[in-house]
């Protein structure tokens, strides 16, 4: 079973963030690939789809989400093997998710920050799963080995998150 590794923490301006981490022994711009590249998000995330770049909107589909349609992505920031910033629309989510991706290489390795800023830090207890799985996703498809199964995240880490709201909503 996969532990969970996300930090449900207020900054000082107040606002919430989910940040999860993951270590890969690659350089960030192949990382950097694994994050912007079609193909590759389709093995771990989805496909996208439109003429990328900063302020521009493409489409992407989560592709192991059941009867997951298109969300709009707006591409908000983008220092190319360094940090993406995005806001994702549509299907299903209610609100608007702002999401970033930082990545910072150090002796062949690459470490990735994934961080969702939360407006709600009550939406921490199911995204904090589903964003350890996804991540978990694509660390099984740069390895090359079987995909993780969702069950093992989702209601398995359910707690561990309530407990990371409850800890940041009372700081």
């Amino acid at each position: 079973m996969p532990q969970p590794t996300g930090q449900v923490t207020r900054g000082t301006d107040g606002a919430f963030e989910l940040t999860l981490t993951r270590t890969f022994d690659a350089p960030a711009s192949d990382v950097w690939a694994s994050l912007t590249d079609s193909t590759r998000t389709a093995e771990w995330l989805g496909p996208w789809r439109g003429d990328a770049g900063v302020g521009k909107t493409v489409e992407l589909r989560m592709s192991f989400e059941e009867g997951a349609d298109w969300s709009a992505v707006r591409i908000d920031a983008c220092d190319p093997s360094r940090v993406i910033r995005v806001t994702v629309s549509g299907a299903g989510l209610g609100e608007e998710w702002l999401l970033e991706a930082r990545l910072a290489e150090n002796d062949g390795q690459t470490e990735l920050t994934f961080v969702h800023f939360l407006s709600d830090p009550a939406v921490a207890e199911t995204s904090g799963p589903g964003w350890e799985y996804y991540l978990d996703m694509l660390v099984a498809s740069r390895a090359g080995v079987p995909r993780p199964e969702w069950d093992d995240y989702f209601p398995a880490q359910l707690e561990y998150y309530s407990e990371q709201v409850r800890r940041a909503t009372a700081s």
